[in-house]
């Protein structure tokens, strides 16, 4: 029977079925438009922006701020429909969702994301204990928050640890940053640059408990207490006024896993579709093991675009151009996929922070490095404003090749971050960058007499 043949017998048939409606799947359909029939199934309510949640909680928006408007898949022509998918049939071209319909396709693109990992801990089933990125885990949170509790631990300080961390600060919560690793944000910033934002947290009154992680939880019906790796114990205490059984949302405190996602496949565990750790495993044009088949996004395994080794890559900024890029091959332009470089940014209290590629340490792993620094000003020295930027480039010794950067800043760093990161990815080298032709203005930089990339680049090769 052929695939139209099988798809009569169906409700709804398209060209194009999309599983997911995050970042990838959004960017997926607009950049294809309404040049095929196509259908994007979500199953939340509303796709998130992620990186803006912790910033809900924190007050200085509105929650509705977070949720990203359906018009970005309906003004593309596409049909949005809100329900799970249960089941797929890929030797039929065929999925069936809780509400009961099923739909047929010519091509499927699956781009389901991820959730956060919760570590099967001791007392990780009580109440109080959340992971953060789905829109329920948000209200949950923040309903929490509004009742008035008094401390919060947040485990994990990448980027999402540290700016929850920081909401929960700002909200007069006594806040406790866990991290087995010992600094923050260990895979944007090698030690030597951490300093000044691991200690502004501390000077805020977040309580760092760095190089250890947690081993249990413990409490009755709520978590109570905290306990390290190291023995020591961040204790919530009981409740005064009553059994906690009798008050509900009265806890003292709460705890939320920020400590890495994993790939949402289960829908295909047993099928001929290849998995891997890492997700649905893809080649250079999103083409998964069983023909017609594409995995986009957080959910598909994919390798790092400088070594090719398969690396985790579960961020927002490398879904979007898996999508565009799928999207072009769709509409039959000539595209590939080269890889990803992990370029990322946060804030941590008055510092700007932002890094790609590997890190020094990440690097020497590989293969042998040498490393530059520049710390100048961002604006002319004499200038009232004048505030403190430092940059670190990481080299592989070996070809000469930039392999990686990180700054640290008193101004926003996205920018920088991505001349660093067009800068590997295209291939330049450390001793190109030298040459690097840039642009003067008090407000604006440095004197003209340096640069903070080519000074960087200069101490590399020295």
């Amino acid at each position: 029977m052929s695939i139209a043949q099988v798809q009569e017998e169906f409700v709804v048939a398209f060209d194009v079925l999309v599983l997911g409606g995050g970042p990838a799947a959004i960017s997926f359909v607009k950049t294809m438009g309404s040049t095929k029939n196509t259908a994007v199934i979500r199953p939340e309510d509303h796709s998130m922006i992620y990186c803006a949640m912790p910033y809900a909680i924190e007050g200085l928006l509105p929650m509705g701020k977070t949720f990203k408007k359906d018009e970005l898949v309906t003004d593309t022509g596409a049909v949005l429909v809100r329900d799970t998918v249960t089941k797929v049939d890929l030797n039929a071209r065929v999925v069936e969702t809780a509400g009961g319909t099923q739909y047929g396709y010519e091509r499927l693109v699956i781009a389901t994301g991820a959730r956060p990992v919760m570590p099967p801990l001791p007392g990780a089933d009580l109440a109080g204990v959340y992971t953060f990125k789905t829109e329920d885990e948000m209200r949950a949170i923040q309903s929490v928050v509004d009742a008035g509790i008094e401390k919060a631990v947040v485990v994990g300080a990448g980027p999402i640890g540290v700016e929850l961390a920081q909401a929960f600060n700002a909200k007069g919560i006594e806040t406790h940053i866990v991290d087995i690793a010992a600094r923050i944000l260990p895979n944007i910033l090698d030690a030597e640059l951490v300093d000044d934002p691991q200690e502004q947290l501390a000077e805020h009154g977040i309580r760092l408990h760095l190089g250890h992680g947690v081993s249990s939880l413990r409490g009755e019906s709520f978590v109570e207490d905290v306990v390290l790796s190291d023995g020591s114990v961040i204790r919530f205490g009981d409740d005064v006024d009553c059994e906690v059984e009798a008050c509900p949302g009265k806890q003292r405190g709460i705890v939320v896993f920020s400590v890495g996602v994993r790939p949402n496949t289960e829908l295909f565990a047993g099928t001929s579709l290849s998995l891997d750790k890492q997700g649905i495993v893809i080649n250079d044009r999103f083409e998964t093991s069983v023909p017609g088949v594409y995995a986009i996004g957080d959910c598909a395994s994919f390798k790092s675009g400088i070594t090719g080794e398969t690396l985790p890559g579960k961020l927002a900024t490398n879904a979007v151009p898996m999508g565009k890029i799928l999207g072009r091959i769709f509409t039959g332009k000539p595209a590939s996929y080269a890889g990803f470089y992990n370029g990322s940014a946060t804030k941590v209290g008055a510092w700007f922070v932002g890094g790609t590629g590997f890190t020094e340490e990440q690097a020497k792993a590989r293969f042998p490095v040498k490393v530059g620094h520049a710390d100048l000003t961002t604006t002319f020295p004499i200038m009232p404003m004048a505030r403190r930027i430092r940059l670190k480039l990481v080299m592989n010794a070996e070809t000469g090749l930039l392999v990686g950067g990180q700054v640290v800043s008193g101004e926003p760093v996205a920018d920088k971050v991505d001349q660093l990161t067009m800068a590997i990815q295209y291939g330049i080298s450390v001793e190109k960058l030298v040459d690097f032709s840039y642009a003067s203005q008090p407000y604006q930089s440095y004197y003209p007499a340096d640069n903070l990339i080519v000074h960087a680049a200069r101490d590399a090769l020295r």
